[in-house]
């Protein structure tokens, strides 16, 4: 029996359809897309009365697991373990199986002639490529070698592209070709209005530089402002770019014919990674990490998302201090089983926070986790809707998200996690590693109020100092703008006295005007 779509899903599908069965998608991390496909394969089996053989290419063998459990749960009983087959990652089933899962590494020199030969054979083929941008560069575009020769069999070609952020330009164009034509876009935007994905909350936290590390900042970009107006006296042009079109005029700068201005460039491009390494390696972020995750608890399985190892690692046995044996991490130096068996003991809830480095931006289903902390962001905005897609997954049970983007605010890293996400709603908290706490001025405000009337009314100073507890809690969430019959549904479900104290101020606090 046929699951249920989403309205987008059923949209999406009568879109490709109506394209011939070819095209992509975009749709935001954690809205369906995995079911859209599935069940775009089972209709067109219907629809078309062919005998249809689907292959699928994914970027890792993570995916590809994560796809067989979806084909076996989507077909039930109807599917046999012959009819699932795996390439890559150590598996080699045999080519004749009606779902067919190929790693991008084992599918650049087979999937083609496979698909070719099944055409030339009379079957029907249905190449669904998920995180397709991936195969628009170097040895992943082999996989589409089949094309120029499928004329003859084209009616029986169907192709389905799945991403998050499809590329633009060139690379888009190419994949487009391959692919077919974008069909449908599903952004985070509606798909938040929509309820496809769990309603979320985004928590700016600005920290500070330690003294030593704000003068070596500022004597990094000193000395980058004095080559940089060398090489632009050389390339005006440089002005009129944007930021990444500009990294990527210097970064070819670095082999201009002119010496002088090859040799420039290369140190200009070598401190802009040395005063990247210290906006993202500073000492602020474990501080800021370590007290944020004691005020929010560990009842909410917790995704921390790093960029450098050596930070995660330096993170990990803080946190392990803190929290033995609730603390995993996840990265490439750790190698594959023991990353598998920490993303699985965090999925079965053994451990509560795991830590992980581009690990699991893409291709890890972990749905039940409603915290991410970003511990030190990246530029790449795929990366970043892929790390907000992590933790905003429906399951029942999950009424929230909430995603907590730290970053250096004396320096010119990105302030904003999504500047383009509208609708949701966006907190900035200052981080204070004097007090270890956490500043908003309008709940502070709020908070302050609430406090004086407590006083006022003459209550007994120890329900003052439970309320003051409370309140410090609340400073990183925001419970303080739920609507009055949510936090009266919490109070009554409160299964302790400092639950139920905890929602009661939140409560008083939602009712000010």
């Amino acid at each position: 029996m046929e699951q249920k779509l989403y309205q987008w899903q059923e949209e999406c599908l009568e879109r490709w359809f109506s394209n011939s069965g070819r095209g992509m998608v975009q749709a935001v991390t954690g809205s369906g897309k995995t079911l859209l496909a599935l069940t775009a394969a089972a209709r067109l089996s219907l629809r078309t009365d062919l005998d249809l053989y689907v292959r699928i290419v994914v970027p890792t063998s993570t995916l590809m697991h994560q796809w067989k459990r979806a084909l076996k749960s989507f077909h039930g009983d109807d599917s046999s373990p012959a009819s699932i087959g795996l390439r890559g990652g150590g598996y080699r089933s045999p080519s004749d199986c009606r779902y067919m899962i190929y790693v991008i590494n084992s599918a650049r020199y087979t999937l083609a002639r496979q698909i070719l030969a099944e055409l030339r054979d009379g079957k029907s083929v249905l190449l669904i490529a998920d995180e397709c941008h991936h195969y628009v560069s170097g040895q992943n575009q082999l996989i589409f070698e089949f094309l120029p020769h499928i004329t003859p069999y084209k009616d029986r070609f169907f192709s389905l592209g799945l991403s998050a952020t499809l590329p633009s330009g060139q690379a888009g164009h190419e994949l487009a070709a391959a692919l077919g034509r974008r069909v449908y876009s599903y952004g985070m935007d509606t798909a938040a209005a929509r309820r496809t994905v769990c309603p979320f909350d985004i928590f700016h936290i600005g920290l500070s530089f330690e003294r030593n590390e704000r003068i070596e900042y500022d004597t990094l970009s000193d000395r980058m402002s004095i080559l940089y107006f060398t090489l632009r006296s050389s390339y005006p042009i440089l002005d009129s770019l944007d930021q990444k079109e500009r990294f990527e005029l210097l970064r070819s700068l670095t082999g201009d014919k002119d010496r002088q201005i090859a040799d420039t460039a290369r140190q200009y491009m070598r401190l802009s990674y040395i005063r990247k390494s210290l906006v993202c390696m500073a000492a602020g972020r474990l501080d800021c990490t370590c007290d944020l995750i004691q005020y929010l608890g560990i009842k909410d399985k917790i995704l921390i998302f790093g960029e450098r190892i050596r930070q995660a690692e330096a993170l990990y046995k803080r946190l392990h201090d803190l929290y033995p044996g609730k603390v995993a991490r996840c990265h490439s130096k750790l190698g594959p089983q023991a990353s598998k068996n920490a993303l699985e003991r965090f999925r079965l809830g053994d451990i509560r926070i795991l830590i992980a480095c581009k690990a699991i931006d893409e291709g890890v289903d972990v749905p039940d986790a409603a915290v991410g902390i970003i511990l030190s962001g990246t530029a790449t905005q795929r990366q970043r809707i892929q790390r907000l897609g992590r933790i905003i997954r429906k399951k029942e049970g999950k009424e929230t998200a909430s995603l907590y983007y730290l970053h250096i605010t004396e320096s010119s890293e990105d302030s904003c996690f999504l500047p383009d996400t509208k609708g949701n709603r966006i907190f900035d908290l200052e981080y204070r590693p004097d007090t270890g706490m956490f500043y908003n001025s309008r709940y502070v405000q709020k908070a302050s109020k609430m406090l004086e009337r407590m006083q006022h009314a003459g209550l007994a100073e120890n329900k003052i100092q439970e309320a003051i507890h409370c309140l410090d809690l609340g400073s990183v969430r925001a419970d303080w703008t739920a609507e009055i019959n949510v936090i009266e549904q919490h109070i009554s479900h409160a299964g302790s006295t400092r639950e139920r104290n905890y929602w009661t101020c939140m409560k008083k606090l939602a009712e000010q005007p």
